[in-house]
């Protein structure tokens, strides 16, 4: 029998909401992938690349030409010059890059400061590390940050903080005074930074990604980790990478090698001379505000008080005053009864705790997500029925 390294894993909710979704033909809103198409152009230039020969390893840190394209990238947008050949490495999607992180930065004792509600792959990998996550709880509805609260947190085991914005699930979007904090909070120390950007170019009401990359002080402490399933709708492509100052990425690079050694090297290829089209990212801010106002004019039309995602392609809905069931159980039911499928926001949580709140992925189709809001309108009007029967 094999023993457990840490028997607190589970099954990611993303698979078993799925599983749930599949087994009862329920529209899907809980894993968050986009049911539309990816560029008829990106998908001929693989496959131009796959014909040309493209079809072996790629060097270790990825293809030359698609760091150099990402330095520039990162220069114009950002204003941060990462060197192509030492301080940016291609990996097999976000997640890998952000494994390939904590591994090398956490060892046996560290503390890793954690942002809840989190993304579900950070704490795990922590503990196999043999550090331990603390966590600080981000304040419902707005989920802003106490920072004199994460101060009081530090201490001279923590190693790393753990930063997502836009973030998932909450969607909230980390702001400049955010940053200061953060700026201020860390300076003088040793302490680390890993940023997950993935959602970088998802933002909405005319805001701005505020990057790392931005603030000098942090970026020389930080690793941020972006990906391009996120920037192209294309996630089973499973191409990400992270930038970070030389002496860090080496490091990372040592455990980078021995988890996939490469990513796909045609898809490298087409993403370099598919970067070159700015506007396939660019516009993204716009196209996914209208899939969020879309979504939320038929969520408010039911009846439901919701606050507008500020990143990311989720929506968060608090079901507090319509049913005493826990979010874990009304997932559940919404997906075997109404045939709509969601995550509970509990999932995000080390303690599980009810949040009597659901997130929504709508990088859907439009249609897709009016029957959503129909199954949810359905059940809206049955729990309000229900509750004026006592």
């Amino acid at each position: 029998m094999i023993r457990p390294k840490d028997p607190n894993i589970k099954t990611s909710i993303f698979a078993v909401m799925t599983k749930e979704a599949n087994k009862h033909n329920a529209v899907n809103l809980s894993q968050g992938f986009p049911d539309f198409g990816v560029s008829e152009e990106l998908i001929s230039l693989v496959n131009k690349y796959m014909k040309s020969g493209y079809n072996q390893y790629a060097p270790m840190p990825g293809v030359r030409i698609l760091r150099e394209k990402l330095s520039e990238k990162i220069e114009k947008q950002y204003g941060r010059i990462y060197n192509p050949e030492t301080e940016i490495t291609i990996t097999a999607g976000g997640t890998q890059a952000l494994h390939s992180a904590i591994s090398a930065i956490v060892n046996e004792g560290d503390e890793v400061i954690i942002f809840e509600p989190a993304y579900d792959s950070y704490a795990p990998v922590v503990r196999l590390n043999g550090g331990r996550p603390v966590y600080v709880r981000l304040k419902y509805p707005d989920y802003s940050v106490d920072w004199e609260k994460v101060n009081k947190m530090i201490n001279s085991n923590t190693k790393l903080i753990i930063l997502n914005t836009p973030q998932n699930p909450s969607g909230k979007v980390f702001s400049e005074d955010d940053m200061n904090s953060l700026k201020k909070l860390v300076g003088g120390t040793k302490i680390l930074i890993l940023s997950d950007e993935v959602y970088e170019h998802i933002i909405f009401d005319g805001k701005e990604h505020n990057s790392i990359a931005k603030y000098p002080e942090l970026a020389e402490r930080s690793i941020l980790v972006f990906s391009f399933g996120k920037m192209y709708h294309a996630t089973g492509w499973k191409t990400g990478y992270f930038a970070a100052p030389e002496k860090i990425t080496e490091e990372i690079r040592k455990i980078h090698q021995f988890t996939v050694f490469s990513a796909n090297t045609p898809v490298q290829y087409a993403i370099a001379e598919y970067l070159d089209n700015e506007d396939a990212y660019l516009n993204l801010p716009e196209f996914y505000q209208k899939k969020r106002d879309f979504f939320n004019s038929m969520l408010k039309d039911i009846g439901f008080d919701i606050v507008p995602a500020g990143g990311t392609y989720f929506q968060t809905v608090n079901f507090s005053e319509l049913t005493d069931e826990t979010d874990m159980q009304l997932a559940l039911r919404l997906t075997e009864r109404f045939k709509i499928a969601a995550i509970p926001m509990s999932s995000f949580y080390h303690n599980e705790e009810n949040t009597k709140t659901l997130r929504f992925c709508f990088a859907k189709k439009d249609d897709v997500l009016k029957s959503a809001a129909e199954r949810l309108a359905d059940f809206y009007a049955k729990a309000k029925k229900q509750l004026n029967l006592f």
